[in-house]
């Protein structure tokens, strides 16, 4: 396919690695930037969908994963993007894992009071609660990968298994071309501005309602594209590659922790870039401050959702952004099937666990 970037003379200077890095960090700051500024968070949209309402948080979760799906199929459709061998698409799946982690992930999603972005994200803000979940999640996804946890992990993804290609390729299954899904994404957003309107009509979004959700999304697709542009580009194999948090959160951990360090690459600058956009956004706001816990009761709580989170996103390959919205737009048929896990289960874990909890 033809490009539209050189990122030749880049890759050249600095290696495909740290440009790959780079982009990682533009990304992230993006995406934590509008994130914070938006609120934008899958729990509290799932939930104000449980109960009935069509506020901003459900609006603005609309917004970015329909600006994603569009600008994702409009890059395909115009040859600038090809995501046929990234991972979702290509490598065998785990329908046992994605829909067993799905669920895991949403009840500790509920539990934490964020998915794995909105706890890095909050950490920004001066949450202590939120740094400390996000630790546990960081540890327990690592341990999932390839610590203690690892033979779970690999003994429910073999329960039921699709062959990568056309089997895991939601397109395929229903004979549509990328146009179509274009189309059909063109008129999920235009519902979600519809509902985004009558929201603002009632006074639940602002400007930055609007312009996060959006940007959210369209840092999604960003990613997609940019990471497909270096592999096109690079003399050596660079996988194309999204926003995701689980796999990143633990191998920075592993930075930490291990050495040698695991390589550089998108995921090295996203996390920090997250971090950073998400601070300026807060310092922005005059929203960040130092929180903590009020008394010990609730602890154990946010320790055990950040554990079922670190291990039900990597059971699942993608935590609520990394297959929700990112393996999402990409129509992988393992991602959507942990997308309306995740739902389903946000949706139980608030009705019997905690009906009186809030967005």
């Amino acid at each position: 396919m033809p490009t539209i970037t050189d990122f030749s003379g880049l890759i050249d200077r600095f290696g495909a690695s740290n440009v790959l890095a780079a982009a990682g960090l533009l990304t992230g700051l993006l995406f934590g930037f509008m994130a914070q500024r938006s609120r934008f968070c899958l729990r509290a949209a799932a939930i104000e969908f449980w109960s009935g309402r069509m506020g901003a948080r459900l609006v603005v979760w609309l917004l970015a994963f329909m600006a994603a799906v569009v600008a994702v199929q409009a890059a395909i459709v115009a040859g600038q993007l090809d995501v046929s061998q990234a991972r979702q698409l290509s490598a065998r799946g785990s329908v046992s894992g994605a829909l067993l982690g799905g669920l895991i992930f949403g009840a500790g999603m509920v539990m934490t009071r964020g998915c794995a972005s909105r706890i890095l994200i909050l950490s920004a803000q001066g949450n202590l609660r939120a740094l400390l979940s996000g630790l546990v999640f960081a540890v327990t996804a690592q341990a999932t990968l390839s610590g203690s946890l690892a033979p779970w992990r690999e003994a429910i993804s073999a329960w039921w298994t699709v062959e990568g290609g056309g089997s895991r390729d939601l397109l395929a299954w229903a004979g549509l071309g990328h146009g179509a899904a274009l189309a059909l994404a063109f008129l999920g957003l235009a519902v979600a501005l519809g509902l985004g309107w009558r929201a603002q009509r009632s006074g639940d979004m602002n400007l930055w309602a609007w312009l996060g959700g959006l940007g959210v999304g369209l840092s999604v697709a960003f990613a997609w594209w940019v990471s497909y542009q270096i592999s096109e580009q690079s003399f050596g194999a660079v996988p194309i590659q999204g926003v995701t948090f689980s796999g990143p959160s633990a191998e920075w951990l592993m930075r930490v922790l291990d050495s040698p360090a695991p390589a550089v690459g998108f995921g090295f600058g996203l996390m920090p870039g997250v971090f950073l956009g998400s601070l300026l956004g807060a310092l922005l706001g005059r929203e960040w401050k130092l929180e903590g816990f009020q008394g010990g009761s609730s602890m154990p709580r946010y320790i055990v959702g950040a554990m079922l989170m670190g291990f039900g996103s990597m059971l699942a390959g993608g935590c609520a952004v990394g297959a929700g919205v990112t393996g999402g737009a990409v129509f992988a048929l393992t991602a959507w099937l942990t997308l309306f896990a995740i739902w389903a289960s946000a949706g139980l874990t608030k009705r019997w666990l905690d009906p009186k909890l809030v967005p």
